[in-house]
């Protein structure tokens, strides 16, 4: 049954019979309303009331939502999409993400992100594109008056006018009061230490995503959590490390130069550099020689260094001793493929011997005595076949292995002393760390509180005589200038010639030196590597690793020693007895 219901101006209520017409006060609303009885108009009145309120509400967010977007807050432009739509109508609103900071092992901040604006422009609403475009060239003289006039002339609801805007310049663009010029919140990543950790941490793209390095490895971790990331690294070693690896570039006219100091006991790393490096602040082309980095990714033949693993594998192979002896008097053959001393020692060597004078032929006749099997199995055991994918750097490079088929008896010959396999300093550092830390080798990692589970590749008995062995290299071998009193320091140079086009150049080499500190209790490990040294006057034009990579490793040690609180110690009846050490007669552990 229907009725006709009507409100007074005084909110009273009649009620009339079925088929009369009731109108509101005034004439200004005219209604039909079914029901069934008179309870029906507390239910009508309810319901004008409810949609009310609920026009009122919905009135209310849009106002406010509409205030919002208009001051420029809440609003995150999908950078990566835009661009590859050239400037389509992209557009998400959300908050920004706050990106973590980096810490080195100190707490110092080696990246943070600040707070900042973009400008942008929905140019449909601008009029007068020439007029607006003078005005912002006066704003940013660095961008043409030509380049942002064809920007608001293209007719999109999003186009990029400048990014990281500072609150000068964000208060002059608000001031010319022009309809479609807009802002963005978003926050720019901030390097306090320019290039210093350059190759360690990477950098961030336009819109705040790691792009390289540990920004890109720890990417999602950076973004889903605002605690600080502690690395490994020491803030002031990193300085001092870099300042002479620089000095050593300029100073020996190389190409480039890398070095790593790492925890031995942890494989943590304490400091690690490349140069030519890069400020992470500012955009580089990624072709740019400066973006590689030379200490993870710089894969080449380390020549005698590899001397380390060949004389650590024998020794614990049980095959030989340190009181073996080795003619080297004549040439080794391998078909037409003949293996000789450049240093000429010509006599009967000990593998003391064979490290201090860098006897190649002395090292092949010591991998004879194991075979070229163990020898293959040992350097996968040290990872030398595989990238070390999990250290928090994205640019590492693989090793270059050579397949099973190819490992002749000529190519286990040229391994023994360098040659044959090509590698990282990051892998030649770890796995020398495990040859002279008591066997255990640790992934390398940059995290400060990483606790990785590491694995034996020789006996604690081999790690100790290597010790002794390489420390004699340094007291009375090509590793002399890298004696620093009271630092007990052992290492092994390399140094090999550089492949041009598929061939070896004799005039180009790359010179390593790695060393260990202290010997009687190794802390850490250096390794030094320079691109293609120059010759000079006071080195009597060599470029062999002893005439630089050396001398800068004990400039470097000298430097870092007291910073690591390593106490000097002079004792040398107790340095005679670390070199004494080797020849204690005692059976390998299995």
């Amino acid at each position: 049954m229907g009725f006709n219901v009507s409100f007074s101006k005084k909110n009273t209520e009649r009620f009339y019979l079925p088929g009369q017409e009731i109108k509101f006060s005034r004439g200004m609303i005219s209604q039909k309303i079914f029901a069934s009885d008179g309870d029906n108009v507390m239910v009508c009145r309810t319901r004008i009331w409810l949609a009310m309120l609920l026009f009122a509400a919905c009135y209310c967010v849009l106002a406010a939502r509409v205030t919002y977007v208009c001051l420029g807050h809440g609003i995150s432009i999908d950078t990566a999409v835009a661009d590859s739509l050239g400037d389509e109508e992209v557009i998400h609103f959300k908050n920004p993400v706050k990106r973590a900071d980096i810490m080195d092992r100190n707490g110092e901040i080696l990246a943070t992100s600040l707070p900042t604006v973009n400008l942008f422009a929905n140019t449909k609403l601008i009029k007068n594109p020439q007029d607006v475009a003078e005005k912002l060239n006066v704003i940013f003289p660095e961008i043409s008056y030509e380049r942002l006039n064809e920007l608001l002339s293209r007719k999109k609801s999003f186009v990029y006018l400048k990014r990281n805007l500072s609150p000068a310049q964000q208060s002059q663009v608000n001031a010319l009061g022009v309809p479609g010029l807009e802002f963005e919140n978003c926050e720019k990543r901030i390097y306090p230490h320019n290039n210093l950790f350059a190759h360690v941490l990477g950098n961030t793209s336009v819109d705040n995503k790691g792009v390289s390095g540990l920004e890109s490895y720890m990417d999602e971790r950076l973004t889903t959590s605002t605690k600080p990331v502690k690395l490994s690294v020491d803030l002031g070693i990193q300085n001092t490390i870099r300042a002479e690896l620089m000095a050593g570039v300029a100073h020996f006219k190389a190409e480039g130069a890398a070095a790593i100091l790492m925890d031995v006991n942890t494989g943590q790393i304490v400091a690690m550099t490349s140069v030519p490096d890069f400020d992470p602040n500012k955009s580089l082309k990624v072709a740019d020689r400066a973006m590689f980095n030379f200490a993870t990714k710089g894969v080449y033949e380390a020549g005698s260094v590899f001397k380390v693993f060949n004389t650590a594998m024998c020794l614990d192979s049980g095959k030989i001793d340190v009181n073996s002896r080795f003619d080297t008097s004549k040439p080794i053959y391998f078909g037409r493929a003949r293996v000789s001393d450049p240093h000429g020692s010509h006599k009967m060597l000990t593998p003391e011997d064979i490290l201090v004078e860098s006897s190649n032929i002395g090292s092949t006749l010591e991998i004879m005595q194991v075979g070229k099997q163990y020898q293959r199995e040992f350097f996968q055991k040290i990872n030398m076949d595989k990238s070390l994918s999990d250290f928090e750097v994205i640019e590492t490079a693989k090793p270059l292995f050579l397949s099973e088929k190819r490992w002749s008896e000529h190519t286990m010959a040229t391994i023994s002393y360098g040659y044959g396999i090509s590698t990282t300093p990051l892998h030649i550092i770890s796995a020398f760390s495990a040859v002279v830390n008591g066997g255990i080798y640790n992934e390398p990692t940059l995290l400060a509180n990483s606790k990785k589970q590491g694995k034996r590749i020789v006996s604690s008995e081999t790690s100790e005589k290597m010790r002794s062995l390489l420390r004699a290299v340094v007291v009375r071998g090509t590793g002399r200038r890298a004696n620093v009193d009271g630092y007990q320091v052992f290492g092994k140079t390399g140094t090999a010639d550089k492949l041009v086009n598929g061939r070896y150049d004799h005039k180009k080499s790359i010179s390593t030196f790695v060393s260990g500190f202290p010997a009687s209790n190794p802390k850490y490990a250096l390794l030094v590597v320079f691109d293609d040294p120059r010759g000079l006057k006071e080195t009597f034009n060599h470029t062999e690793a002893g005439w630089n990579a050396v001398p800068t490793a004990k400039n470097i040690i000298t430097a870092v020693a007291p910073q690591l609180n390593i106490k000097a110690d002079f004792d040398l009846e107790k340095q005679k007895s670390i070199v004494d050490a080797a020849y204690k007669q005692k059976k390998p552990e299995k």
